[in-house]
């Protein structure tokens, strides 16, 4: 298997062991929140902005019962570097109320936002009440941001009789407006995951450069990215979007990612771009930290270098266990060398993986405990069979997706079989279309058992306005009848789940080259306790 380095530790080992540095070394929870000790001497005093410090906005991630991380970052001129910010930290007071005016206020404090991490702020607020709506602001002096909700979860392991969330991802600026995001959050769903792909590494395009129009042009240099300032200027340009802010306000998000976040198609220590892996691994670093100070998550996971352990459980109720799964640190390279494969026979390496060694154990571990009436995996690539050649003499799957891992594929079944999940639930992304299916033991045999099942996420806007479907993918769904669902149309996915039904609504976007497209349930899919099959609600 692709191995990696011992630094790279499993989930609770590096948990424990970055909470212990971040004690042993600045306090407890110095290194973000704290009010005095760390750099104290070079907090910026009395500060006055010439713009919005809150211009990125704000946001909530990673509930829990007692609580959650709200977020924001402190950039008065977003675009320029450093936000606009000198090279001091700045201590920044925040508040957590019982109402949307912010008169009931349950907890308050200061956080301090350091020039190392681009003075993002990350609060971990606990203490709070489980199931209840609450809602949250910072302020500087006299500047105060808009004001963001966001909900604990259920007790752990107490009755849930409804669990609304939604799904997304995939947003890429050129290609459309971010309009799913403001008809997401009008949902107020309970919480988002996203998938990942939260930006796009690739040079900026402008009009006339490649086949498909250019909706938005991104501002600045048109080079690909590769420094830490490039990454945190790419998420800036994508943070402002109006319609990412609110729905980023409207709930808290469950953070992932995939590939886009670092490098097209990357793997573990490998860049599809062939650069040397040490020089790679530099890369890596530099957008793992990006992507940490412009996500609402935990300490847990800080990255250290290169290294980053997102892989984590959500626990709701006694109706859900989300396992948030890491689809690309620790994978085996694409075999074939990637791209669509007819008969590689690379792909069916009993070696191959797609979580490694520590995560499979981590995860299938989970199953034999599973407490939940659902057991769900959120992830990025897609784990069911999918041809992507119409000639029914010919199998061509994706060697990016766990086709291009059989044996990891075949490892997560039979630890699904052995656990006995009866209701198993995998939410995924990355390939910019509406799919659902289901999970079969062999997908060669359409008779065999059904294990679970498959939804899979559009983007928000990467691929432009799409299309509902065409001849070429009605023959695809001929080749693989355990696919139920396609669409080519962008959007998000809600999901509405008690303890006998799951139904999954694909929400989608007449248009995203205009900025007041309409949205629209293209098909709703039900999953009824017990059955492990897709039915039309």
């Amino acid at each position: 298997m692709n191995q990696r380095s011992p630094a790279c530790l499993d989930v609770d080992d590096f948990c424990t062991v970055n909470r212990r540095t971040l004690l042993r070394s600045f306090g407890a929870a110095a290194l973000l929140t704290a009010t005095g000790g760390l750099f104290r001497g070079g907090v910026w005093a009395s500060p006055v902005f010439a713009a919005d410090p809150f211009s990125l906005g704000v946001a909530a991630g990673d509930p829990a019962p007692d609580g959650f991380v709200i977020w924001t970052k402190i950039a008065p001129r977003p675009l320029d570097r450093g936000g606009g910010m000198p090279r001091k930290a700045v201590e920044v007071d925040w508040a957590v109320a019982t109402d949307e005016r912010m008169r009931q206020v349950v907890q308050k404090g200061t956080a301090t936002a350091h020039p190392e991490l681009g003075h993002a702020v990350h609060v971990e607020v606990d203490g709070l009440e489980p199931g209840h709506d609450y809602y949250y602001r910072f302020t500087i002096g006299g500047e105060r941001s808009r004001t963001g909700r966001a909900r604990t979860l259920p007790p752990a392991a107490a009755p849930v009789a409804q669990l609304r969330f939604g799904v997304a991802g995939c947003q890429r600026y050129e290609d459309g407006y971010f309009t799913a995001y403001r008809q997401l959050a009008a949902e107020h769903f309970d919480f988002v995951f996203h998938y990942g792909d939260y930006i796009y590494e690739y040079r900026v395009v402008r009009p006339g450069e490649r086949p498909a129009p250019v909706i938005r042009v991104m501002p600045g240099e048109p080079d690909e990215i590769y420094t830490l300032d490039d990454y945190r200027h790419r998420y800036a340009i994508y943070k402002v979007d109006p319609d990412l802010q609110a729905a980023h306000a409207s709930t808290p998000f469950v953070m992932s990612y995939d590939d886009h976040e670092v490098d097209n198609n990357w793997a573990g220590d490998i860049s599809a771009e062939n650069t040397p892996p040490e020089l790679f691994l530099l890369r890596r670093a530099a957008a793992f930290q990006a992507w940490y100070e412009h996500m609402p998550v935990r300490r847990a996971l800080m990255p250290r270098g290169p290294d980053i352990l997102a892989y984590r459980r959500v626990a709701i109720g006694d109706l859900v266990r989300l396992n948030v799964l890491d689809t690309r640190l620790f994978r085996s390279d694409q075999p074939c060398g990637d791209g669509i494969k007819p008969d590689c026979r690379e792909a069916l390496d009993p070696n191959r993986t797609m979580l490694g060694d520590r995560q499979e154990r981590w995860l299938y571990d989970g199953f034999k405990n599973a407490q939940a009436r659902w057991t769900v995996l959120g992830q990025q690539v897609i784990v069911m069979r999918k041809d992507r050649d119409p000639d029914p003499q010919v199998f061509a799957p994706s060697m990016d997706k766990w086709d291009g891992a059989v044996a990891a594929r075949d490892r997560l079944f039979a630890a699904v079989e052995e656990a006995k999940l009866a209701n198993l639930v995998v939410l995924t992304g990355d390939i910019h279309n509406n799919w659902a299916g289901e999970l079969k033991k062999d997908f060669d045999d359409p008779r065999s058992a059904t294990l679970g099942v498959e939804f899979v996420a559009t983007s928000i806007s990467s691929g432009g306005d799409g299309f509902d479907t065409d001849d070429s993918f009605k023959a695809l769904l001929a080749q693989d009848p355990h696919i139920k669902f396609f669409n080519n149309q962008r959007g998000y996915v809600r999901h509405t789940v008690t303890p006998d039904r799951w139904q999954a609504d694909f929400q989608v976007l007449d248009r995203v080259s205009v900025g007041d497209g309409r949205v629209s349930t293209r098909k709703s899919l039900v999953v009824e306790h017990g059955t492990s099959g897709l039915a039309d609600a």
